[in-house]
C-alpha cells in the first residue's frame, strides 16, 4: 500500500542538523507517509546518519547519489517519491509535530486547493527562537507572489498539480521553490494555514547565507519566466533592486 504523503529531504553535508530534522518528521501525529532522504554526495557522516534511521523505521528510503547540486537533487528526489501529496523539509530545519496532519486535512477536504502552506519561525543553529518569519504577515495573493515570496515553509502539494507544471526545474541552482510556487499559482488555488508548523534555521553555512546574490538572480529569473507565461512581457518590465541588509549574530 502506497503512502499518501511523501516527505523529501535532500542532504549535502548536514551531519550536525540532519538527526533533528529526521526526528521531527518521524514524531509527526500523522503516520501514513514515507520519508525519502536523497544524499547529494555528502563527504561527512550525513549518509551514515540517514541509513541509521532507515534501519529503525521502514517508512524511510535513502538514495545515495553523486554530488550534483540542489537543483538536480531536488527534482530527482521528487521524481522518486510515491505519495499523492508531496512536501519538503530542508536538512537543517525542523517540522512542527502536527504539520503533516493539518495540511493533509485541508487538501483532503478541499479538492480545488493545489497546495497548502504554513507559517514558520526562525531559529539559530542551537534551535533558539529568533522570531516569526516576516512573510507570515503577508496575506497570500497570486499577483503579489510575483514580487514577494510569502508562500514559505511548510508546503504540501498535490502530486498531480506538481507534475502538471513540470515539477522542480533542475536548471535552477537556487530559488527552485519560488519558481515552482509561481507555476503552481497559475494553475491551482493556494491555501495559507496561519499556524507556525515549521522551524527555519539560520546559520552561517546555510545555502541562503552563502550564496545570497546567486539566489536573488535566480529569483529574478523565476519572476521573468512567470511574467512571460502570464503574457505580461509586452506591457510590463521588471526592475530588480539589491539591498544590503547586515546582521550580526552570535556564532
Amino acid at each position: 500500500m502506497l503512502p499518501l504523503v511523501s516527505i523529501v529531504i535532500t542532504v549535502y553535508n548536514r551531519e550536525n542538523y540532519l538527526p533533528k530534522a529526521i526526528e521531527s518528521i518521524l514524531t509527526q501525529t500523522y503516520s501514513n507517509f514515507e520519508l525519502l532522504i536523497w544524499d547529494d554526495g555528502s563527504t561527512d557522516k550525513s549518509l551514515t546518519i540517514a541509513h541509521h534511521y532507515a534501519q529503525q523505521d521502514d517508512r524511510i528510503r535513502v538514495i545515495a547519489a553523486p554530488h550534483q547540486g540542489r537543483g538536480i537533487s531536488i527534482a530527482s528526489a521528487c521524481a522518486e517519491a510515491k505519495g499523492e501529496y508531496l512536501g519538503l523539509v530542508d536538512s537543517d530545519d525542523l517540522l512542527g509535530q502536527t504539520a503533516i496532519e493539518e495540511t493533509v486535512q485541508i487538501l483532503e477536504a478541499q479538492p480545488k486547493i493545489g497546495m497548502v502552506y504554513t507559517d514558520y519561525i526562525l531559529i539559530d543553529k542551537t534551535a533558539k527562537y529568533l522570531g516569526v518569519g516576516e512573510t507570515c504577515k503577508i496575506p497570500y495573493d497570486r499577483e503579489k507572489l510575483l514580487t514577494t515570496f510569502m508562500v514559505f515553509h511548510f508546503r504540501l502539494k498535490r502530486r498531480g498539480v506538481y507534475e502538471s507544471v513540470g515539477g522542480f526545474d533542475p536548471d535552477f541552482k537556487y530559488a527552485q521553490d519560488y519558481d515552482l510556487c509561481l507555476k503552481i499559482s497559475e494553475v491551482a488555488e493556494i491555501y495559507h494555514l496561519p499556524q507556525v508548523r515549521y522551524y527555519y534555521r539560520q546559520h552561517e553555512d546555510a545555502i541562503s547565507t552563502e550564496n545570497r546574490i546567486e539566489q536573488l538572480l535566480h529569483s529574478k529569473r523565476a519572476i521573468q519566466n512567470a511574467m512571460t507565461r502570464r503574457g505580461m512581457d509586452d506591457e510590463y518590465g521588471l526592475e530588480f533592486k539589491f539591498f544590503a541588509n547586515c546582521t550580526i549574530f552570535k556564532k
